[in-house]
């Protein structure tokens, strides 16, 4: 699956101070997007169009949905921040 990210999360990943282990585990969404796996926590979450997923990385949080073989996450914020 191709990933797609909305230039506001690019903006987030480049200025957390944590690109390379962020960029890794987002690129690892393409081989499974469903399941957890270490260090990386995937929860699925009710959306008004599209049934959205919750990628936990430590203390950072995204939020994607898949459409047509792509994953596109569209959210991206520290966990103090909260869900909208």
């Amino acid at each position: 699956m191709q990933i797609m990210l909305h230039p506001k999360v690019k903006e987030y990943i480049f200025e957390s101070g944590e690109k390379e282990f962020l960029l890794y585990h987002i690129k690892q969404l393409s081989d499974d997007p469903y399941n957890k796996r270490a260090e990386a926590d995937i929860k699925k979450l009710k959306g008004k169009k599209h049934t959205l997923y919750r990628l936990r990385i430590g203390i950072h949080r995204f939020e994607y949905f898949i459409d047509n073989d792509k994953i596109w996450i569209d959210n991206a914020f520290k966990r103090e921040r909260g869900y909208r």
